[in-house]
């Protein structure tokens, strides 16, 4: 059984706190859209799919305690809440596409005049909300359906598979199951995993924390390796693929993920190992042409020079801590959606229609 990150029922919204993961499994309440900044900004939750859900989430559990009169007025709430919530983490598109989607429903349905008055607004708007929790699942389902059939049919294996995945993919950073962990499931579920790798993914250590919490607690075979020793691993172990998730994806199929998935794009180039990248299409940012365009988000240097509260680098050095790196086109083997696998050269042409069709 998957973990639950995200809990919603009844108008009430609780995430569970990955910052005192993995002591600790503690759900704490997200009462606003205030709490949703923060929540998101502190990386008590993280993960670009949940980002945009705990964000949308905690928009409508603040219009449902509140009463509307206007439709105007209600469009405008929406639209400056959303904007605000997109400032948390800028990096992770998703928030931002889901702002953009749920702006243009508020606009709609205020100019909408069957929408007799805003509460009935309010109450679509929430509708709305709440189905992409459900849809976030099922995406992540398909994706890591679609990701074991590439990454065997590319193998080309009779037996099973060893994979490398980096930082956290799985339920925690989505609404369910998990992207780039999904499909290390799915692997395992069909019977086809030898073994997962997951870096400790410093220095926020996701995987050490959060993805070695999950593998561990699916049972599934698994080992914690130093983001140091990848160049080793791929040495001394047959790797039959890595993959890993995405924060943004440009059109022409650049990506960003977190710090040091570039490097192990690098790595696996030279050893002849594929490299996915497995996100939903609300990843996608056709908008942006290349990683270049990508704005990447810097981290406090306590993150860098702490652990657990305890200093463990010498005081007055300087840092340069940034969340994530941009991985090249030119090394990914393919990005794999809920719709399937794709080249990064095939990107913009086969995935511009799917998104026109959402």
């Amino acid at each position: 059984m998957t973990l639950q990150a995200i809990k919603w029922a009844g108008g009430r919204l609780e995430i569970l706190d990955q910052l005192l993961l993995p002591h600790e499994s503690k759900y704490i309440p997200v009462n606003g859209v205030e709490d949703g900044w923060k929540a998101i900004n502190a990386m008590q939750v993280r993960g670009a799919p949940a980002i945009a859900i705990v964000g949308s989430l905690s928009l409508a559990v603040e219009l449902l305690g509140t009463t509307f009169n206007d439709k105007t007025v209600l469009r405008q709430d929406v639209e400056g809440k959303l904007n605000y919530l997109c400032s948390a983490r800028p990096t992770a598109v998703n928030m931002k596409i889901a702002a953009e989607e749920l702006t243009l429903e508020a606009n709609r349905l205020s100019s909408d005049d069957s929408i007799s008055d805003a509460e009935e607004m309010k109450k679509q708007l929430c509708l709305k909300i709440e189905a992409m929790l459900e849809k976030d699942l099922n995406d992540n389902r398909n994706i890591g359906e679609f990701g074991a059939l590439s990454f065997l049919t590319r193998a080309g294996v009779n037996g099973k598979v060893r994979v490398l995945t980096h930082c956290n993919t799985g339920s925690l950073a989505t609404a369910g199951y998990g992207t780039a962990l999904g499909v290390i499931r799915s692997l395992f579920h069909q019977g086809k995993l030898e073994h997962a790798y997951c870096t400790e993914t410093r220095p926020y250590n996701q995987g050490a924390r959060l993805t070695a919490y999950e593998l561990v607690h699916e049972r599934i075979p698994s080992t914690m390796v130093c983001d140091s020793a990848v160049s080793a691993l791929m040495k001394s172990t047959t790797i039959h693929g890595v993959v890993v998730g995405a924060d943004r994806i440009a059109a022409n199929g650049d990506t960003a993920n977190k710090i040091g998935t570039y490097q192990i794009a690098v790595v696996a180039k030279h050893h002849g190992v594929p490299f996915y990248v497995a996100a939903p299409l609300t990843s996608i940012d056709l908008d942006t042409p290349n990683g270049d365009r990508i704005v990447i988000e810097e981290r406090p240097a306590v993150e860098m020079t702490h652990v657990g509260g305890q200093q463990i680098a010498a005081s007055g050095i300087h840092c340069w801590n940034p969340a994530f790196d941009v991985t090249p086109a030119e090394l990914i083997t393919a990005i794999i959606t809920e719709h399937g696998a794709f080249t990064p050269g095939e990107l913009a042409d086969k995935i511009t229609p799917l998104k026109k069709s959402l």
